[in-house]
């Protein structure tokens, strides 16, 4: 079976075809430019590469990987291994609303609309599965959006990722092989 090999902080992390996916027949989604931003910013601001102790806290607790921009680099190449990279990219576009100051109401207003059209919306290729009562409390939000509209989608896509993608994530061969380059990498410094 064929391999892709992926460049992540300057190691080399084998993921893709070689590890089972859930694609239930779906295509990959097409990446948006908003999309690129939002990568473009976690890329930046992750300088350098983890080490040992941080990749380590990763397979220890879901919420130290997604507070460091280099586990949520690393856990989105594997969402896309999986079809389901657009949890990550509803997450980290929920964040990015949160940090709009309450006086920009123009930009708290487009940034909410674009998430609906690209995550929320039944007629999006990129959707993401949240339940009805949910997705009715956001249909009232969105009449007057705030940067909490998409507060209790994104914590059941949190939860989500946590319990379903997560434990995957851990057991996956692109983990174990960051693991134990990174573990070589720190024996050999």
């Amino acid at each position: 079976m064929s391999r892709r090999i992926s460049k992540f902080f300057g190691l080399s992390v084998r993921g893709g075809q070689d590890e089972p996916s859930r694609d239930n027949g779906r295509q990959p989604k097409s990446t948006s430019s908003r999309e690129t931003k939002l990568e473009e910013v976690d890329e930046k601001t992750a300088s350098g590469q983890p080490d040992m102790e941080e990749v380590n806290e990763w397979g220890k607790s879901f919420d130290k990987m997604m507070k460091s921009c280099h586990g949520r680099i690393i856990f989105r190449e594997f969402l896309k291994t999986e079809y389901s990279e657009e949890n990550m990219m509803f997450w980290l576009a929920c964040e990015d609303l949160k940090e709009e100051k309450p006086e920009n109401q123009s930009a708290i207003e487009e940034k909410a609309r674009q998430i609906y059209e690209d995550y929320i919306s039944i007629l999006s290729p990129k959707e993401v599965s949240i339940d009805s009562r949910v997705r009715e409390i956001i249909n009232r939000n969105m009449v007057d959006p705030t940067p909490s509209t998409f507060d209790e989608a994104q914590q059941q896509i949190y939860v989500l990722m946590h319990r379903d993608s997560y434990p995957r994530f851990l057991n996956s061969k692109m983990f174990k092989d960051l693991l134990r380059q990174v573990s070589s990498e720190g024996a050999s410094s």
